[in-house]
């Protein structure tokens, strides 16, 4: 079968089919509502499916309910002639993930958005499909900070990441270039640091400019939105608020926050260029006041209960540049006052702050691997992005871990060499790298292993302007990382990356039907390349830590 992500077990198809049709009815157990919401506002829209609600027992019907005797995310999908189609799943998640398969074996019009064929008969191969993931926790980062996109851009990829099992959305919402939420408390938070006067475009060694303004922001209302539609799909949304890097865009807005006793951070503007700002958060109780009230405004914003790691509030932690805490008179004091031995330790300090401050709220802080400077709270989790060293001291000091290293699954970088990739960036990781991608780091006990929740593609967008360069980088690739993610593949070398390619032939016309700018298997289209300008490629294989 030409499914992606790969289940666990076939049995069939037989050579007969199960009709979907006018007259097919739609059961749905306690549970399964959310799933029975979707197949009708979305295959019924495709296909011209009424999907009228039926008794459990018509033979011509969907039927949908919980199995407890499997696990919360698994499901069993049995289409027999005669019975019509049950999923049954483990959790009302489990249900749903049945149905993103119903629809690819049901082919690439089931993704549209309107009947394009609705006199075509359609079916089911008679089959039974056993499956499960593998990893409780798939991931995709959207960087919405150095490009905005809009909210239905988002809710796109909501849609989307369901497609592929997907069921974590990290929405890096703050940097140095741009602010993207709400703070009722804090207004020059979107009235100023929102946008930027201009943009870099390509990356730091171009010449070239955008002289437009650039910007943009999530009301309170469009996250409460973003939350349910996610929720709706099983999608956990884990916000991230960057600190005490990456922090330009806020000083701008609110001077008080930077270290004013080193730089005149009343003349700082939202960062128009790409890099690491030394332009970092001031380490004072001022600052600490500041983002406490960020941050109760963003667990009412994304709620604990929403999905299963809602609980979790990204805090960044990533490459604080400490130039300024060095000359700063109020970091020194800080530094003393609090016995630590240099500005590591203040950073360490510093969010070790905000994991105390998030675990008494019934929250789970996660950050950059950086963040294991200094030590880390029993409950707090680390986002291994420096290649699988900090995942593995993460997972030997007993923290959860999500694997996203950049070497593998930073899908800015550039899927092919040569002068056609649109703005080369970073290392060369093809269609078959991210399909050979293993994440859980060689050299763990089974103990230590079971402490890696999953995995995380992470797309950043300094180079990508528009939703069209975000689909070009993210696809096909996220769909081999989707299978990464939920399919029990045998080690790398042993994948099979031809057959994979096979069943992306199909998967393809379904993208086509999404509407996805993906690259093509053959290389970029005309329109995709950006001739002439400049990027940060690096040479040669990715190192293997």
């Amino acid at each position: 079968m030409e499914l992606i992500p790969a289940p666990r077990a076939i049995e069939g198809p037989a050579r007969t089919t199960v009709p979907l049709d006018r007259d097919t009815t739609l059961w749905a157990g306690p549970g399964t509502e959310r799933t029975e919401r979707w197949l009708r506002a979305t295959l019924g829209a495709a296909l011209a499916l009424p999907l009228r609600p039926g008794p459990p027992d018509a033979r011509n019907a969907v039927r949908l309910l919980l199995d407890d005797t499997l696990e919360p995310e698994a499901y069993r999908l049995d289409a027999v002639d005669g019975r019509g189609v049950e999923i049954r799943g483990g959790g009302p998640a489990g249900v749903f993930w049945g149905a993103q398969t119903l629809r690819q074996l049901l082919g690439p019009d089931a993704f549209r958005r309107a009947p394009v064929r609705p006199d075509t008969g359609l079916g089911v191969p008679d089959l039974v499909i056993a499956d499960a993931p593998r990893f409780r926790w798939r991931g995709l980062l959207l960087d919405v900070a150095r490009h905005f996109m809009p909210k239905e851009g988002v809710l796109r990829y909501l849609d989307l990441m369901a497609a592929h099992k997907l069921n974590v959305l990290h929405l890096h919402l703050t940097d140095d270039q741009g602010w993207r939420i709400e703070i009722k408390r804090y207004p020059r938070l979107t009235e100023t640091a929102s946008w930027r006067a201009r943009t870099k475009i390509g990356h730091r060694a171009s010449p070239l400019w955008d002289e437009k303004p650039h910007g943009g922001h999530y009301t309170q209302d469009d996250l409460r939105e973003i939350v349910a539609y996610a929720a709706e799909r099983h999608i956990s949304v884990v916000p991230e608020i960057d600190v005490p890097g990456h922090s330009q865009a806020a000083i701008a807005a609110y001077p008080e926050l930077g270290n004013a006793d080193v730089v005149d951070t009343a003349a700082l503007s939202v960062w128009d260029t790409w890099g690491i700002s030394a332009n970092v958060l001031a380490p004072t109780d001022t600052t600490l006041r500041f983002y406490e009230g960020v941050f109760e405004e963003v667990l009412e914003l994304f709620p604990a209960d929403a999905a299963e790691f809602s609980p979790f509030v990204h805090v960044g932690g990533d490459e604080c540049r400490k130039e300024q805490w060095t000359e700063s008179v109020t970091a020194k004091t800080r530094i003393a006052d609090l016995g630590l031995t240099d500005e590591d330790g203040l950073q360490s300090w510093f969010i070790g702050h905000f994991d105390t401050w998030l675990a008494a709220r019934g929250r789970r802080l996660i950050g950059w691997d950086e963040i294991l400077e200094g030590g880390l709270a029993p409950g707090a989790a680390v986002s291994s992005w420096r290649g699988y060293g900090g995942g593995v001291a993460a997972a030997r000091a007993g923290h959860d871990v999500v694997m996203c290293p950049e070497q593998y699954v930073y899908l800015d970088h550039r899927q092919a060499p040569g002068e056609d990739e649109p703005v080369p960036i970073g290392f060369v990781r093809t269609l078959e790298d991210v399909y050979r991608f293993e994440p859980v780091p060689a050299g763990l006990t089974a103990e230590e292993a079971r402490r890696v929740l999953g995995t995380q593609a992470n797309v950043w967008t300094e180079v990508m302007e528009d939703s069209a360069r975000v689909d070009y980088q993210t696809f096909p690739r996220l769909a081999a990382f989707a299978e990464v993610a939920w399919s029990p593949l045998p080690g790398p070398a042993d994948r099979d990356f031809a057959g994979f390619e096979r069943r992306m032939t199909a998967h393809y016309r379904r993208l086509d039907a999404l509407g996805v700018a993906y690259r093509p298997p053959t290389g970029p289209r005309p329109w995709q390349k950006r001739p002439g300008v400049l990027g940060r490629p690096i040479e040669g294989p990715p190192p293997n830590r």
